[in-house]
Formats: C-alpha cells, structure tokens, sequence
C-alpha cells in the first residue's frame, strides 16, 4: 500500500465508506452520484480488496466492506501530489490557492487562521 492513488470510480466508492464507516455493494451504489451496476460497483470494491483499500466481512448473503485506509492518509497523499505536479512543490502557493477560494466562509477562515496559529505555536 506505498502508492495510495485512486482512480476515480474507486475514490468515489471509498468516498461512500469513508462517509458511512462501512457499506455493502447495494449501501456503497444507493449513495453514489453515478448511477452504477451492481456488478461495476462490486468490481470496483474487488479492485480496491486486491489492493488492501477495504475489507469484507460476510453478511448474510452479502459482504460488508469496511476501509482500511484513512481518509486524511489518502488525502495527505493526494494533495501531496497536486502540490508536487501542479504547484511545483510549493505548499505556499497550494495553501495561497486555497485560501483564495471565494466561497470559503468567514468561519472556516477563521478555523484555518487557528490552525496556523496552533501549528505556529501562537495559541494563548
């Protein structure tokens, strides 16, 4: 599991379980935005087992299928990537990128300014 990277039918899947903790095959396509087979949806869920992503659990007649990779981990290495192939390795001009979004509200800029405060070790 070196190379964490998710195509994205399989980063959508992992978005399901990510959100809901675990799913089966009709939970994980119920909660997609792209109207899936059932057989694509357990394709891609077979996909990310081979990769150790997820696991199943039998339930019933069904599986469960529960991830096994963190969403912040994935996320760390995702954006790693984009900070590397689109930034040119510059977390500054990822961050500046962010930060400039307009649709970013005064709170969750606020929440953004404490976290830089704490990671600078600026908190009273």
């Amino acid at each position: 599991m070196t190379d964490l990277h998710f195509p994205p039918r399989e980063l959508a899947v992992m978005s399901v379980l990510w959100r809901l903790g675990s799913a089966t095959v009709a939970d994980v396509r119920a909660h997609l935005d792209e109207d899936l087979a059932y057989t694509s949806v357990l394709s891609a869920l077979q996909t990310l087992e081979k990769k150790g992503y997820v696991r199943p659990e039998p339930e019933g007649r069904a599986y469960r299928y529960f991830p096994t990779v963190a969403a912040e981990k994935a996320g760390r290495r995702a954006i790693g990537r984009i900070r590397d192939a689109i930034f040119q390795g510059s977390s500054e001009r990822l961050f500046a990128q962010l930060v400039s979004d307009k649709r970013l509200s005064r709170a969750e800029l606020e929440r953004m300014r404490a976290l830089l405060a704490e990671r600078l070790g600026d908190e009273p």
